[in-house]
């Protein structure tokens, strides 16, 4: 098929393309008659499907998880790295929420404390990038007393506190039993009787 010269052509006055000046008229009157140019994208769509283009195309669109309008083209970048309702997960603990959630959980979430494997100190999850990258592996001491130079696990431990004696604890129990009982007689005994005369 033999392509058309530009000499033998000429632009159609509503399409703007080149048509073959021979068949130029005919087209021109299809042309105007069967499309129209969209205000938007200036692509020729057909007039019948004019409103289907638009709406296709060009109409706003409200994101399904936040519900806020938008134009087409920018709704999935939109809920790829804007919509405050998309899902994020968290770098903590991996627990998958709203975005619009994510800095006061992750404010909460990043002050929990893990044990450090290497040197057996609790360290906060949000410093625990850093500590892994500086942690030497040494145990640090534990903290105790300054005065004998030991730590606490070298101490010896302490004798358990003993409880006093039972008849203590007995009679305090009794003390109490007594009092409860005593505040049950008092509210039955002093509790207001109803009038049985101003029923009638």
């Amino acid at each position: 098929m033999a392509m058309v010269s530009e000499e033998t052509c000429t632009i159609c006055g509503h399409c703007n393309r080149p048509i073959p000046s021979a068949n130029i008229d005919l087209h021109f009157v299809h042309c105007s008659r069967n499309l129209e140019k969209c205000k938007l994208c200036g692509e020729m769509v057909p007039t019948k499907h004019a409103e289907d283009h638009y709406l296709n195309i060009h109409a706003p669109v409200a994101c399904s998880l936040c519900t806020e309008t938008m134009e087409r083209d920018i709704l999935d970048m939109h809920k790829g790295e804007r919509c405050p309702q998309r899902i994020i997960t968290c770098e903590f603990c991996e627990f998958p929420l709203p975005a619009i959630d994510l800095v006061e959980h992750q404010e909460v979430c990043g002050n929990r404390t893990e044990r450090c494997h290497r040197c057996s100190r609790y360290i906060r999850l949000r410093d625990n990038y850093v500590h892994e990258t500086t942690c030497n592996g040494v145990v640090e001491g534990i903290v105790g007393s300054s005065r004998d130079g030991r730590t606490a696990a070298e101490r010896p431990a302490r004798p358990e506190r003993r409880a006093g004696p039972p008849f203590l604890r007995r009679h305090l129990l009794f003390s109490i039993a007594i009092t409860g009982i005593a505040l049950i007689l008092g509210s039955l005994i002093f509790q207001k009787k109803p009038d049985s005369t101003s029923g009638r």
